[in-house]
């Protein structure tokens, strides 16, 4: 039997143990095997539900929606949290100086992905509703750190590269880190299905993920090569940028009881969820 996961390069877990090798070195003698299918981060659930992947990596808000869609999901793993991977971004003498400053004007930011959590919950904070702002999703090659400068936007969620980019550049100016407003994890799961028929297996891709994570923590120029092959050579920045709490990339996978289909508010550093719980229970730290 094959697992197939469903893979992109804007989650560099899944994005490194693609390339690796670990997981089916893990699944040799089971007999099993794995295929990597490219897809969109935003596509994930869809993939899920279709029966496209059995397990997928995105930021908080995709597998939200596609469970507010009815797809019948499952969490297996959560990573730790990554307080400098985006930031709301505003022009650098322009006229928002507070997020409350944003109402009624246009924001651009990835519609559906983390990017909304993190925007919706910073205007709430502010006293204001998503509603308020006008969300505009990027377009390829257009260039949202140049519309922010002419004020021809008011705001841009951005992340990795393009939040390093712009940031040399200058003109643009930080008004609120992502990591100050959630905490801005990767969330890996599956259909309820496959969780009950085979859970050995999303064990074995929880195991493989940590692997893949630590190899990166260890290897950054190694990893960055890997990703820049694919990348036209962007990725240095990017990777480092993931370099997270607590002075490295502290990014354990925790597993969770394939009948928890709800996101839990904290997930500690290797903690286990019980069926049916929503919060986790601390096992020992590893």
């Amino acid at each position: 039997m094959s697992i197939t996961i469903g893979v992109h390069s804007a989650n560099p877990s899944l994005y490194h143990l693609s390339r690796l090798g670990i997981l089916e070195e893990l699944l040799r003698p089971l007999g099993e095997s794995v295929e990597w299918l490219a897809v969109g981060g935003l596509n994930t659930g869809a993939a899920l539900a279709e029966g496209r992947i059995d397990l997928g990596g995105t930021g908080s808000t995709p597998p939200l929606s596609a469970q507010a869609a009815g797809h019948d999901l499952v969490y297996a793993a959560v990573s730790a949290p990554r307080p400098g991977h985006g930031a709301l971004l505003v022009a650098a003498d322009g006229p928002v100086r507070t997020v409350a400053d944003l109402k009624g004007g246009k924001v651009a930011l990835a519609v559906g992905s983390w990017q909304t959590h993190f925007t919706a919950k910073a205007l709430a904070g502010a006293g204001l509703s998503y509603r308020d702002i006008t969300a505009e999703r990027p377009e390829p090659g257009r260039d949202d750190a140049a519309r922010l400068r002419s004020g021809e936007i008011s705001g841009w969620v951005a992340q990795g590269a393009e939040l390093a980019a712009a940031r040399r550049r200058g003109g643009v100016r930080t008004l609120l880190e992502a990591g100050a407003v959630i905490t801005d994890r990767s969330v890996f799961f599956t259909r309820r299905d496959f969780a009950e028929q085979r859970p050995e297996l999303v064990a074995l891709v929880v195991t493989a993920l940590q692997r893949a994570d630590d190899w990166a923590a260890g290897h950054l120029d190694e990893a960055a090569a890997i990703a820049a092959a694919d990348q036209a050579g962007r990725s240095r920045t990017g990777v480092r940028r993931w370099r997270c709490c607590r002075g490295g990339w502290n990014r354990s996978p925790t597993r969770s009881s394939p009948s928890s289909s709800r996101p839990p508010t904290s997930w500690p550093r290797a903690a286990t969820c019980r069926a049916g719980s929503p919060s986790p229970t601390r096992g020992r730290a590893r």
